[in-house]
């Protein structure tokens, strides 16, 4: 199959187009700087000489958008929104314009979308969205915002003969530099990941290997579209996730951190406290209805695969 994922070259494209071309794909990526084979340039707004690689394609990963480890200051925010939408809006406008149009588009999405909440999963039919908590920063309401704004981009682009999904992904835990597993395994390490203001918020996560086999499922079925949910069906919380990475470590003990030590050590990371404290308790109800088993559903068993590759590397 031909795969064209714009915005490609991030760590969850890294991820995807290694394993698709292991597969014998050809995997061709859209770029704002294209640096070798396969890569195509765009700017993620307009419509130029790549859209050439969406027609006749078979399916589209579009996985554009600004990274959210940042600081959340309004130019960051506006950036994120700005990416996200414009890209959806011009993959959906080189796909409505294509003369042989793929047969599918998956759009990323995130797991942001759902309430910050400790009660109950989310689930794609029962979950709760985002954006109207009480007791949160109000900024968060505005990540909710992004995400919607997103996938209504994707929902609104006249593209009959192209099947569309939105990936509401949670954490793509992979081995590879600079990702989030290699951030929070050097807290570990060093002795800081111990929970984060009590650690009762859950975190949601998804292995990277089972994050390409649940798009490869996707691509295999023609009866799924809308939101899907991409994360592991054991989300925990986050004290009981840090312990089984320090434990995949061999690390004895880590640091726990108060709510204003989170905010300067997100400040010292250029990140944001919401990606620390915000409940993400993500369940992947239709990925497991439609009969998709995972390799990695435990959070201890994927952290010991994701410390033995790191090792081998």
């Amino acid at each position: 199959m031909k795969i064209v994922l714009p915005g490609g070259t991030g760590q969850v494209g890294t991820v995807l187009r290694r394993a698709l071309t292991a597969a014998g794909h050809e995997v061709v990526v859209l770029s704002r700087r294209p640096a070798g084979r396969g890569e195509i340039a765009w700017d993620g707004r307009t419509p130029g000489p790549w859209t050439e690689a969406v027609d006749g394609s078979d399916v589209v990963v579009n996985l554009a958008g600004r990274s959210v480890s940042c600081r959340y200051t309004p130019a960051n925010l506006k950036e994120m929104m700005d990416s996200r939408v414009d890209s959806a809006r011009v993959v959906g406008e080189a796909i409505a314009a294509a003369a042989r149009p793929p047969r599918l588009w998956l759009q990323m999405s995130t797991a942001t979308v759902y309430a910050h909440r400790f009660d109950a999963p989310n689930d794609e039919a029962t979950g709760v969205i985002g954006g109207a908590e009480p007791g949160v920063p109000a900024y968060w309401g505005y990540s909710v915002d992004i995400a919607r704004a997103w996938e209504r981009e994707q929902e609104r682009a006249d593209t009959p003969l192209t099947r569309k999904a939105a990936l509401r992904s949670a954490m793509v835990m992979s081995p590879d530099r600079g990702g989030v597993f290699d951030v929070l395994s050097r807290l570990a390490r060093l002795g800081l990941g111990g929970p984060v203001a009590g650690g009762a918020q859950y975190v949601s996560w998804i292995h990277d290997h089972d994050f390409v086999r649940a798009v490869e499922f996707l691509i295999a079925r023609d009866d799924l579209d809308g939101p899907v949910n991409l994360a592991a069906p054991s989300p925990l919380p986050h004290r009981a996730f840090m312990r089984a990475l320090r434990g995949a470590w061999g690390v004895p003990a880590g640091l726990p951190a108060t709510r204003w030590m989170a905010g300067l050590g997100a400040f010292a990371l250029r990140s944001d406290t919401e990606l620390l404290l915000k409940s993400r308790r993500v369940v992947p109800g239709r990925l497991l209805d439609a009969g998709f088993a995972f390799e990695h559903p435990e959070w201890p068993q994927a952290a010991a695969d994701l410390v033995r590759r790191v090792r081998a590397r």
